[in-house]
C-alpha cells in the first residue's frame, strides 16, 4: 500500500513539474502589462485612490507597439513625480510604480532584441483604438479591385 501511495505521489509531482515552464521574455512582458492594466483599473475605480488617479494619463499597454517604451517612460515619470506625497506612498501606487519599472526594464534591457513590434501607432496607446495596418488596407483595396 505504501509503495502504491509513493508511486502515485511521485507521478503526480512529475505531472505538476512538467506543466511548470519558465516564462519567456515575451510572456513575462505580456503578463506584466495585463497586471498593470488591471492595477490601473483598480486605482481608477477605488474610492481610496481615485483622487490619485486623476493626474495619471490614460494608457493602454500593448507590448506589440514600438511606442510602448517612450509611453512607459513618460508614465513612469508621472508616477514617480506625483504632486501629492500622500498618493506616492499609497500601496497600490507603489506597486504600480514597481510593476512599471519592471516592465520598462524588461522591454528596454532584458528582452531588448527578443520582442517583435508589429506596429508603431502611438495614438493607440493613448486611446486604446488600434488603426488597421497599412498593408491590410492595401490588400483589401487590391482585392476589391478584382
Amino acid at each position: 500500500m505504501k509503495l502504491g501511495l509513493a508511486a502515485l505521489l511521485c507521478l503526480s509531482s512529475l505531472v505538476w513539474l512538467s506543466e511548470c515552464t519558465p516564462p519567456t521574455c515575451y510572456s513575462r512582458a505580456l503578463d506584466l502589462s495585463k497586471e498593470i492594466m488591471t492595477l490601473l483599473d483598480k486605482i481608477h475605480t477605488s474610492h481610496r485612490t481615485k483622487t490619485c488617479a486623476e493626474i495619471l494619463p490614460v494608457i493602454f499597454l500593448d507590448v506589440h507597439n514600438s511606442c510602448i517604451t517612450t509611453k512607459l517612460r513618460d508614465f513612469l515619470y508621472v508616477v514617480l513625480n506625483h504632486p501629492n506625497q500622500y498618493c506616492r506612498e499609497k500601496p497600490r501606487m507603489v506597486l504600480l510604480k514597481r510593476k512599471i519599472q519592471t516592465l520598462y526594464s524588461i522591454i528596454t534591457r532584458i528582452c531588448y532584441r527578443d520582442l517583435v513590434f508589429f506596429t508603431d501607432d502611438c495614438q493607440a496607446i493613448d486611446t486604446g483604438n488600434t488603426s488597421p495596418y497599412y498593408a491590410e488596407d492595401r490588400l483589401q483595396l487590391l482585392q476589391e479591385d478584382r
